[in-house]
């Protein structure tokens, strides 16, 4: 596509420009696709209160093109929208639309279709460039028009996200740049990547100009510095992510603002990561893998200055104060605080153990070895793997190359669980014999970054009887991200069995909510039918965030799927709880 249009961000001899004039961008990470779009504009507008003159957002490929060439832009998954609030705000725009995000998201954004294909990620392999090709053809359109070359708040565009911590195709990186332009998008484009001189070499491209991303990097980014372009923190972390497992990552605000400081001394510009990190709904939530699986907890708060439900903490204060100087004019006003429902309880009442509602879904198909979620067409959620086996006298059972995490029954008799790292291997009754064996496989989250990112899930080789002898004739059976059948028929179960249930709330005043499920072990909670995420005993994270607009005057259900053990009760309560804390910096 050919324009004769001019970008409104440039950079010379160290500085930005916009419009011809020197420009410092302010920006706050604010993610789309982990608000609710209802509450889109008042997110946006408290970035735009603590001094923001940007907010920056990645685009999750696999959030709209679940299915393979069925590509959704509507309601939650209108981005457009987003950019056109945001700009009504007042704010611009940095729009990051690379097909991967890292971001502690579900595959970093690719989808589990593509990876399931291929191996070649993030490389000019044909099958993912054509992959990429035709997912940009939908959404680089829809925002050429946003760009403030024509009228709208888009100013700045990333080609792609710290790809130099992962690869080093130099033809890729030229390939997603020249995919952008071709298509008219022509403001500003940049990279962003670590504090080494390795991932800036790798991660850079011709005509797209460097920036960093780091926690405390001011002076290794000077140094990094290329050229006469200008010195950005694409992503300054403020605060931290949390893993199922650990505590609660914290960073104090006067630690976060003593970087910030220093980089608006320096002359630079910076994003923060996260502003206001949003939740993680759904089975949307990634991992990490540093020698184990570290799945992401359901919450993305990550100690940001505009908290999970909009709260404002010291660190918005603070960024509006270090903000509030490169202003023309006085900020807007700080809004006032979200509100919360009262606390409440209700009883969760058992409407089927787990194995009920399991072998209720459907056999969707059957084959000689174990599918992997890839070759079932499942993005997340439970696979059901069901077959008969015989086994002699003392015997056992394994998986070999299990994702992530496994629960066993012979003939409706729970064996034990297997986790993703460790044994995989567990005794069947000593006397031998036969029966039907099921194995339900949760995947955890797909991880998000590293040389891992798109493994695939499921059980990926077999199951096998004393090491040697594959379990061949497998039924299979998926469980996505919808309410599981069987919801609404109170069955009376034992409280503390594995399976599914509900309570109900009557709610007169619409507001937002936390809510806590004390006893239960380890559940996927849905509210009104819409999937809030998951808990587990194991923490950090206690409570889930359940927005107003989610609940509505009335009656609302709230559904849970325990793989483990069911609690008795749901609350709402009146503050979250995150769990123990530590002081932790992103380097």
């Amino acid at each position: 596509m050919s324009t004769s249009v001019s970008p409104s961000l440039v950079w010379r001899d160290g500085e930005i420009l916009r419009d011809g004039k020197p420009h410092r961008i302010l920006s706050g990470a604010v993610h789309y696709f982990r608000v609710h779009p209802d509450q889109w504009e008042d997110r946006l507008r408290r970035l735009a209160a603590m001094g923001a003159n940007t907010v920056d957002t990645y685009i999750a490929w696999n959030f709209h093109e679940r299915v393979e060439g069925e590509y959704d832009f509507s309601g939650w998954r209108d981005v457009a929208r987003f950019i056109r609030i945001a700009g009504d705000v007042g704010l611009d725009v940095f729009v990051r639309p690379s097909p991967y995000i890292c971001a502690e998201w579900s595959n970093g954004g690719i989808p589990f279709w593509l990876s399931g294909r291929t191996r070649a990620l993030r490389t000019i392999d044909p099958e993912f460039l054509a992959a990429v090709d035709a997912w940009y053809d939908q959404l680089i359109p829809q925002l050429v028009p946003l760009q403030a070359a024509h009228g709208g708040p888009i100013r700045l565009i990333q080609v792609e996200n710290e790809y130099g911590s992962y690869g080093s195709d130099a033809d890729y990186m030229a390939h997603l740049r020249d995919a952008l332009t071709r298509r008219g998008m022509v403001e500003l484009l940049t990279t962003a990547d670590g504090t080494t001189a390795d991932m800036v070499r790798n991660g850079s491209t011709p005509g797209a100009m460097g920036t960093f991303t780091f926690g405390t990097g001011v002076p290794a980014a000077v140094e990094l510095r290329r050229d006469d372009e200008h010195l950005m923190c694409s992503e300054l972390w403020g605060g931290w992510f949390d893993h199922w497992g650990e505590q609660h990552h914290v960073r104090s605000a006067d630690s976060m603002i003593a970087t910030v400081d220093e980089l608006l001394q320096a002359g630079g510009s910076v994003s923060m990561y996260m502003a206001h990190g949003g939740t993680n709904f759904g089975l949307w939530a990634g991992a990490n893998h540093d020698g184990l699986i570290q799945p992401t907890v359901t919450s993305y708060d990550s100690d940001a200055p505009i908290g999970e439900d909009g709260t404002l903490n010291d660190k918005f204060h603070a960024l509006r104060a270090a903000f509030a100087p490169f202003h023309d004019g006085e900020l807007p006003a700080v809004p006032d605080a979200p509100r919360r429902q009262s606390a409440a309880s209700a009883p969760l009442a058992t409407q089927a153990p787990l194995l009920d509602i399991v072998r209720a879904v459907p056999v969707t198909a059957h084959a000689p070895v174990p599918l992997t979620f890839e070759a079932l067409g499942a993005e997340d959620g439970l696979v059901v793997y069901e077959a008969d086996i015989t086994y002699p006298e003392g015997a056992t059972v394994g998986i070999l190359g299990l994702r992530d995490r496994a629960t066993l029954y012979l003939d409706d008799v729970r064996l034990g669980t297997f986790e993703h790292d460790g044994e995989h291997t567990l005794a069947l009754p000593a006397d031998g014999g036969s029966g039907r064996l099921t194995i339900i496989v949760e995947s955890l989250g797909r991880i998000n970054y590293g040389p891992f990112t798109g493994e695939a899930k499921g059980i990926l080789q077999g199951v096998v009887i004393n090491g040697r002898r594959y379990v061949h004739g497998w039924d299979h059976r998926v469980l996505g991200d919808a309410v599981p059948s069987g919801a609404g028929a109170d069955a009376g179960g034992a409280a503390d069995a594995a399976g599914l249930a509900a309570a109900t709330f009557d709610v007169t005043d619409v507001a937002d909510a936390w809510l806590a499920f004390p006893g239960g072990a380890k559940g996927m909670v849905w509210l009104n039918g819409f999937l809030l995420g998951r808990y587990w005993e194991r923490g950090p994270q206690e409570t889930l965030y359940a927005p107003a607009p989610l609940w509505h005057a009335g009656t609302n259900e709230v559904v849970v799927l325990d793989t483990d053990r069911l609690g008795a009760t749901v609350e709402i309560r009146e503050q979250p709880a995150f769990g123990p804390v530590e002081e932790f910096i992103g380097s």
